[in-house]
């Protein structure tokens, strides 16, 4: 069993909470869970639509680590360690390496894994044995730096500075088309379609998660931009969903596609987490910054 508690002022639904938390799981799954006592508040049976006020705890009895077959890595997806210091871990995930597993992925090696296997200590950090040692994601398709807390008081300081937006996160990204505008805010609020179960932007108004992403452009082609890109929230699939409804998709990407567009000759998607920033247990600011992977600059190169 695992526990979530909730931190929030604002009252919201049980589901539409657990939604966000648990991407892996549809809305419907999780009501279904709900339903069956599955899930519980502050130990009782809930409701989908019972409302969480500060405080409430959320067990998950059905959210167990995943038995994962003994799969071996390929070196093109082994995560490269950038920096180690005695409280976490800065690491390079390369596209292709799903972050954790979902709740019915069982079989596919996962960041997790290969976390657990080279420090088993961090199978007793987090919040949820699915996720040992993460606090936050990146997309599958993405690459990047991500930040792994090697103990539990780093893990909650830094979900604090995830939660208040205090955490410095940049993306490099190449989109479809000129981008007329030097720079740019997209704030778009997202939502979780019910049909496809992609993220889709919203007019603003509209009932949806608030997402700000900001963008730079760093250099015009004939049919593309070279973008950095500034994400102020941290919503599932912010950046693609926010580029797609803004008139501009990535650049390798399937999901949010605009299938009028033909698509670049590039096998992965063209996003990658290149600066990271954040305060460590002394509150001393740390930042890290990679380069674009070869299989991207090689694309850029070609552009030019």
């Amino acid at each position: 069993m695992s526990k979530l508690v909730y931190n929030q002022e604002a009252k919201e639904r049980l589901d539409k909470f657990l939604t966000a938390q648990l991407p892996e799981l549809s809305r419907a799954k999780i009501q279904k869970l709900i339903k069956i006592g599955e899930i519980e508040v502050n130990g009782k049976k809930a409701i989908p639509h019972q409302p969480l006020k500060t405080g409430d705890v959320i067990a998950l009895k059905i959210i167990k680590a995943k038995a994962v077959k003994a799969v071996k890595i390929s070196k093109e997806l082994e995560p490269k360690i950038i920096a180690e210091e005695k409280d976490y871990l800065i690491i390079n995930k390369p596209s292709g390496l799903i972050v954790h597993h979902a709740d019915n992925d069982k079989n596919n090696f996962a960041l997790s894994d290969w976390l657990v296997k080279k420090y088993p200590s961090l199978k007793k950090v987090g919040e949820d044995p699915i996720r040992p040692g993460i606090v936050h994601r990146l997309d599958k398709e993405a690459s990047g730096l991500m930040v792994i807390p090697k103990n539990q008081k780093m893990f909650q300081h830094l979900k604090s500075q995830f939660q208040n937006h205090l955490v410095k996160k940049e993306y490099l990204a190449l989109a479809y088309g000129k981008i007329i505008n030097d720079e740019g805010l997209i704030d778009f609020p997202l939502s979780r379609s019910k049909i496809s179960g992609k993220m889709a932007a919203q007019p603003q108004g509209s009932a949806g998660r608030s997402a700000i992403t900001n963008f730079v452009v760093l250099k015009r082609f004939s049919r593309y931009t070279y973008l950095k890109v500034i994400i102020k929230t941290g919503r599932s699939h912010q950046i693609r969903a926010h580029l797609k409804a803004y008139g501009y998709p990535l650049v390798g990407d399937k999901l949010y596609e605009n299938k009028k567009i033909k698509p670049a000759e590039l096998k992965r998607l063209f996003l990658h987490a290149a600066t990271l920033g954040f305060n460590d247990l002394q509150n001393k600011w740390r930042e890290f910054n990679i380069n674009l992977p070869k299989e991207l600059k090689n694309f850029l190169n070609i552009l030019k």
